[in-house]
């Protein structure tokens, strides 16, 4: 354990620790299996100590995540709509686009402040946005916001379980995932819930 703690804190503690944030958080805005979350919880954790600087951390997954929205925007303006239609019926994939269709043409760019916490959800947002040509700039004034606010979220969460645990960073880092998980259960909970209570009542009319 001793030999990953040294191995984590040279890496987060490293100048290329914000190169590998920026770069993880990109990919992970529209490709949901890279772990951009936890890397920055990761880096927040360490930096309780002092090292990495939380302030660049959480502006750094800001800035990699926005970028990686605009990726994912832009793959959806460019034929976003073929692919998504041809998702097969019933998959995991198919029901977050479903959802994130509906989701835009209900409440817009707003909906971007909550899909980032839901798994797969930004990328299925920020495709259908392009792919219905959701305009650019208003994409951006929300993006922005989204993005800022998830940075803080992660960063902040890292930063007070690496304050939690300074004795034991991979204690706090424990600590920051697990409530990020616990906060985006309970995030699909009420969805799911709320998604059923609404099947309900269409089903007495």
């Amino acid at each position: 354990m001793g030999d990953v703690l040294e191995l984590l804190q040279q890496t987060t503690t490293s100048p290329w620790a914000y190169l590998v944030i920026f770069v993880v958080t990109t990919v992970d805005a529209f490709f949901p299996a890279v772990p951009g979350e936890t890397v920055v919880i990761t880096a927040a954790v360490f930096a309780a100590d002092g090292e990495p600087a939380l302030a660049a951390v959480i502006v750094t997954a800001a800035l990699g995540a926005l970028a990686g929205d605009h990726v994912s925007y832009a793959i959806g303006r460019g034929g976003g709509a073929h692919r998504l239609a041809r998702l097969p019926a019933g998959s995991r994939r198919r029901a977050s686009s479903e959802w994130a269709r509906r989701a835009v043409d209900r409440r817009g760019g707003m909906i971007l402040t909550t899909a980032r916490y839901v798994p797969g959800g930004r990328t299925a947002v920020t495709l259908t946005m392009g792919a219905v040509r959701y305009p650019a700039r208003c994409f951006l004034m929300y993006d922005l916001l989204a993005c800022a606010g998830w940075a803080l979220y992660c960063g902040l969460l890292g930063y007070f379980g690496g304050l939690a645990f300074k004795q034991n960073p991979i204690q706090g880092l424990l600590l920051g995932v697990g409530l990020s998980l616990a906060a985006t259960g309970l995030f699909e909970a009420v969805r799911w819930a709320r998604r059923r209570a609404r099947a309900r009542a269409a089903a007495r009319r």
